[in-house]
């Protein structure tokens, strides 16, 4: 996520949801992202995709923010041959370890941006084109002066709305309850999009949904994990 902030000098700078740390790359992950993501990532640019021309097919399209280590993606796209996946992450090694997968298990129904997620919703993603929207287990940004960091926002909100095909979801999970609760403060605000739950606040866990490292270490530390999943409405207008 990205949010104008003033520089000294006057000119805007992009807040972003996440900071990236330096982590320890593998060997294997380093061949991976020198001799694979030639192969499956695309390269970011501010021009639309031709997503039927990026995967040689009409399918359902499925986008998945932060795929931390892939793992949840490379099990969707392993039981969901149907379907094409996009996996949007910014940290090296996390997407070393997801082309990793696409190899070991021979997918071809993956492809990778190494970029912002919103910059990539903004500016790659054409409107009405998704299917599904993942985002599991965001940086919760727990301290208050931070939360402007969240990538939860009512500008994201809106955006996921309308790369959406009218029926399609966006599911998200969070651990963290304080942040489970504002993204049902401006998610439930979003006039484009309709929480399926019946009390307008949480979803049974999503079928399919294994557990990330996130989830895990979560649960361990005794959290309860919040599923939400919201619906564009099936009548809703096209935007750009």
């Amino acid at each position: 996520m990205t949010v104008d902030a003033a520089r000294g000098d006057g000119k805007r700078k992009p807040i972003r949801s996440y900071v990236l740390r330096g982590g320890r790359i593998t060997s294997a992950q380093r061949r991976a992202l020198d001799e694979l993501l030639p192969r499956w990532g695309l390269p970011f640019s501010a021009t639309r995709l031709d997503l039927h021309a990026v995967y040689d097919r009409s399918a359902p399209r499925v986008l998945e923010i932060g795929f931390g280590n892939g793992t949840t993606l490379i099990e969707l796209a392993a039981s969901r041959p149907d379907a094409d996946f996009l996996g949007v992450e910014v940290h090296p090694p996390g997407i070393g370890h997801l082309l990793l997968g696409i190899e070991a298990r021979g997918l071809t129904n993956v492809r990778v941006i190494a970029h912002d997620a919103v910059e990539v919703l903004q500016h790659q993603i054409p409107p009405a084109s998704l299917d599904e929207v993942l985002l599991y287990f965001p940086d919760p940004w727990p301290k208050k002066r931070h939360h402007k960091r969240r990538i939860v926002q009512p500008a994201f909100a809106a955006l996921v709305a309308y790369r959406l095909k009218p029926g399609g979801a966006l599911r998200l999970a969070t651990d963290w309850e304080p942040y489970a609760e504002w993204m049902l403060e401006v998610l439930n605000a979003e006039s484009g999009l309709i929480n399926t739950a019946t009390d307008l606040r949480w979803v049974e866990r999503q079928a399919g949904r294994g557990p990330t490292p996130f989830e895990t270490r979560g649960r361990r530390l005794g959290h309860r994990v919040f599923d939400l999943e919201y619906r564009r409405p099936a009548g809703a207008r096209r935007r750009c």
